[in-house]
């Protein structure tokens, strides 16, 4: 749930929303005294909301390259809305360190345990929080556990997932593609990856999406998850495999057990996120643009060509928070100060008109784009990301040829937070197909957290395998559908 914010931002001295230190004053320079308090937009609240992308624009014309904002509490930040001005401050970590302990309001007492930004924001013992020599330490066992994961063995994984997945749908004619494919289909795979049994994913779903939105609930979604890895990493001390947990165990960077958790974590969510946005956001562009599916189907187009279109004009990730000034600079015009809170901007960067002049021109297979951020901190996990992305989609659009937008494309709406831009819903559909004959299952033997039984199937209709009608009826009962 988003903080309700009051009807104008607060003016200097105020004590923010999320409770900081009562009288505090943002310190002179800050983005919060950046022409006033009464010129400072907030990334979160009505506006943020409703349009984004159009908030971003705003920004880019009241400010230029880089936009004091407010986030959540009313925290002071820069937004990073220029392409070149987020390269150089993804490459540059010795002035804008990614040390969240260098946050000044954080310092300084401005920043509530409660603030829903706490779990992504406050330190912690991973390479996403560290620069220099611990960082590549930490940094280097990521990637080389990722890379022992081959394309074709990770496809593999994607396309049983996915037929899996759309075995659970397959016969009805209908489906909604976000809550039924998008979203599960990342966590199925990274749940083999990670070497976990199939059963975590349902709960881990609902705890990735209710953490990445930040919600009243942040904090215990993230203590789930933690719990659960922190589960994973004693069993696999125990039993090792071929697997990613495994991997970080066995590798000579020695991570303790606290350093293994919080790196399962950061893969788990990023991957997981933006990969279930890169999926929603790519099948909506086909189902909605003919010219973007003639071009695949002709073949003037490939997936992965595509994929690259998509990632250039709506990234899975909004905004990535966030960097640290380690001292006074200046940046896109603007004086930043020790201290304060820098967010790259992948959705600004992508459409800024100093490299895309006219937005309508395609980039096909063109990666030059932000959405995967870069330097020394840029995501290593892209390509599997890549992998599942277009392998599932080429699943689905092979099963169901015919499939087509069941609503029109005016009613389909989007959630935003401070970080991404979710689509919905994308209601679908297609001429009924059987399922997929059934492959041996690759679950682990124990069992995940307790979950609860699954309902019957409904009357009168084709059975799925029983783990797909386990998995979709485990996900409506802790989402509280009745679809």
């Amino acid at each position: 749930m988003t903080l309700s914010p009051p009807e104008q931002p607060q003016a200097p001295g105020a004590a923010p929303a999320s409770g900081p230190v009562p009288g505090a004053v943002p310190p002179p320079g800050c983005p919060a005294h950046a022409g006033g308090a009464d010129a400072v937009r907030r990334l979160y609240g009505p506006e943020a909301e409703a349009d984004p992308r159009g908030l971003y624009e705003k920004l880019r014309a009241e400010h230029g390259a880089v936009a004091p904002v407010l986030v959540e509490g009313d925290l002071p930040a820069w937004l990073v809305l220029g392409y070149q001005e987020n390269l150089d401050v993804a490459r540059t970590p010795t002035r804008f360190s990614r040390d969240s302990r260098k946050w000044r309001d954080l310092l300084e007492g401005r920043v509530a345990p409660t603030n829903p930004l706490a779990p992504i924001a406050t330190w912690q013992p991973m390479c996403t929080f560290m620069d220099g020599e611990e960082h590549q330490r930490l940094r280097a066992a990521v990637t080389d556990g990722l890379a022992r994961f081959d394309r074709r063995g990770v496809r593999r994984h994607v396309t049983r997932a996915a037929d899996q997945l759309i075995d659970g749908f397959a016969s009805y004619g209908r489906a909604e593609l976000v809550s039924q494919f998008a979203e599960h289909l990342p966590m199925l795979v990274l749940t083999q990856l990670l070497g976990m049994p199939e059963e975590y994913g349902p709960r881990l779903v609902d705890a990735a999406r209710d953490l990445v939105k930040g919600t009243s609930t942040a904090l215990a979604s993230n203590d789930y998850i933690v719990m659960t890895l922190r589960q994973v990493v004693a069993r696999k001390r125990a039993a090792p495999g071929a697997d990613f947990t495994s991997s970080l165990i066995a590798h000579p960077a020695g991570l303790s057990d606290d350093e293994m958790v919080e790196h399962l974590r950061l893969v788990l969510m990023t991957a997981y996120e933006s990969t279930a946005n890169l999926i929603a956001n790519t099948l909506r562009v086909v189902l909605t643009d003919q010219r973007f599916r003639a071009s695949l189907a002709g073949g003037r187009m490939t997936l992965p060509d595509a994929l690259e279109q998509v990632l250039w004009d709506d990234p899975p990730m909004s905004t990535i928070l966030g960097r640290w000034a380690t001292g006074d600079t200046e940046l896109g015009g603007q004086q930043i100060r020790t201290g304060d809170m820098l967010l790259l901007g992948p959705a600004p960067a992508n459409v800024d008109p100093s490299i895309r002049p006219d937005l309508s021109a395609p980039v096909h297979g063109n990666r030059s784009h932000f959405s995967f951020g870069g330097g020394p901190h840029e995501c290593p996990g892209q390509d599997i990301g890549r992998a599942v992305a277009d392998t599932g989609i080429d699943v689905l659009l092979t099963r169901l040829p015919e499939i087509r937008l069941a609503v029109p494309e005016t009613e389909l709406r989007w959630v935003a937070s401070l970080i991404t831009r979710h689509l919905v819903a994308l209601p679908v559909v297609f001429t009924p197909v059987e399922p997929a004959e059934p492959e041996p299952s690759t679950a682990q033997d124990h069992p995940g957290p307790a979950l609860a039984a699954p309902a019957p199937p409904p009357a009168g209709r084709h059975r799925a395998s029983s783990w797909t009608e386990r998995w979709h009826r485990l996900t409506r009962l802790l989402r509280g559908s009745r679809r």
